[in-house]
Formats: structure tokens, C-alpha cells, sequence
């Protein structure tokens, strides 16, 4: 039987299939990534809640997995060589489960790496600004009579997302006709964006058709429909 006791993340958080991927998360645009990834590749997983409200992200347990105490994190009894591999950041993530499991990636090494520059341009681009747009306009941000700082994020998720409009045209998905981890590190984020951020009008969404049909797309797929609400939330 696999042992993970050497991990102190499996004290708070007990292993009752230790043989498969431990996968601690929340159902974020950032979390679901990888719930999805997980449900789309059939790899066998165990979730396990990070409660926020309870500030689960900043107990010692999940700080021993990840310092920057983020989800999701992953713990992967059978990582390279046969050894544990505990994993954090979520593109990070996305790509070690496409090498692992063969999928969602292009196998030759110019795909692969156009592949990767569209996951790089969410990590360091969509998240970060759409982001600021929600922090501005939902939360305590919309309380700032100055909207210079939430005007300057939708100006930039509105080129973001012109950037990806044009890359969509005359193609099914972000690499064209195949699915594959740059989709699944975007839509997450552009789902976001226009549903619990309610942001959809202030950039606009209905001038972006392609990203409205891949998003429609995305959203129809059975492993997102799973994975959008893994690890489930508490009632």
C-alpha cells in the first residue's frame, strides 16, 4: 500500500486511497483547472477541500505542499521515477498531468510549445487582470469613488480578450481543431469573468463572438461540467 505519512499535508488531510493523485483544491478558476484536467483525462484522483473560510490555505499542513499558499496543489504518488511528487501552481500542474497522461498536449515540439505560450498568456495575463476587473467591481474594490484602477483592468481584460478573439477565428479551440490545456487554463478564467463577476457588460463580452462559442463550447464538455464543481463546496 502507498505511504504518504512522510507528506504532514495528509495529516489534516487523510489519504483514503493513497495509491491515487491528492488533489487539494477549491472550485476557483484557478482550482477547477485542474479538476478538470484530472476529469478529462480519466487519471485516478482523491480531492480534498481547502476551505478558505477557515483559512485552510495558511495552516502548516498546507504550507508544507505548497509555501505559497495557493490552490491547488497536487500530491502525486507515482510521479517520475516512482516517487512521490508533490506539484503547486496550476499551469505548472496542468502540464506535468499532460505529459503524465499523454493527453491534451501536442506531441510534436512546436505544438507543444505554442501550446504552452497560450497557458503562459492566462498565468500571466487573463488571471492577473480579470482578476483586478472582479476584486474593482464586485468586491471591496467597487467601494473607491476614484475607477481609475478598475477602469485601467477592464481596459486591459478587453484587449486580453481581443487578443484571444482573434486567435479563435477560424478555429474550434485555442490550437485550433484540438482541445488541449490552453483551453482549460483560459475558459475557467473568461467564465469568471462574465458570470460571478458579473463583468460581462463593462468589457463587453457581446463584441467577442468567437470567445462566446468556444466558452459555450467549453462549458458543454461533461469532464468541465464535473470539474467546475470539484472539490464541492461545503453547504
Amino acid at each position: 500500500m502507498t505511504d504518504l505519512s512522510a507528506f504532514p499535508i495528509t495529516k489534516k488531510w487523510p489519504a483514503e486511497h493513497p495509491e491515487r493523485i491528492q488533489l487539494y483544491s477549491l472550485p476557483t478558476p484557478n482550482g477547477v483547472k485542474v479538476s478538470i484536467m484530472l476529469e478529462e483525462t480519466g487519471l485516478a484522483y482523491e480531492p480534498h477541500l481547502v476551505r478558505f473560510d477557515t483559512n485552510d490555505q495558511m495552516t502548516p499542513e498546507f504550507l508544507s505542499l505548497n509555501p505559497n499558499n495557493k490552490i491547488p496543489a497536487i500530491l502525486d504518488p507515482n510521479g517520475p521515477d516512482g516517487k512521490p511528487l508533490p506539484l503547486f501552481e496550476s499551469g505548472a500542474i496542468l502540464i506535468y498531468l499532460a505529459d503524465k497522461s499523454g493527453q491534451l498536449i501536442a506531441q510534436d515540439a512546436a505544438g507543444r510549445y505554442e501550446t504552452l505560450q497560450w497557458v503562459m498568456f492566462q498565468m500571466g495575463g487573463i488571471g492577473p487582470m480579470f482578476g483586478q476587473v472582479g476584486f474593482f467591481h464586485k468586491f471591496a474594490g467597487k467601494e473607491y469613488e476614484d475607477k481609475r484602477p478598475r477602469d485601467r483592468y477592464i481596459a486591459e481584460s478587453k484587449r486580453l480578450l481581443g487578443v484571444l478573439e482573434q486567435r479563435l477565428e477560424g478555429r474550434k479551440w485555442v490550437m485550433g481543431d484540438q482541445y488541449s490545456i490552453a483551453d482549460i487554463a483560459i475558459f475557467p478564467w473568461v467564465r469568471n469573468l462574465v458570470g460571478f463577476y458579473e463583468a460581462g457588460e463593462l468589457v463587453g463580452i457581446q463584441h467577442f463572438p468567437n470567445v462566446r462559442r468556444a466558452l459555450a463550447a467549453f462549458i458543454e464538455r461533461p469532464a468541465v461540467a464535473r470539474g467546475l464543481n470539484i472539490p464541492q463546496r461545503p453547504a
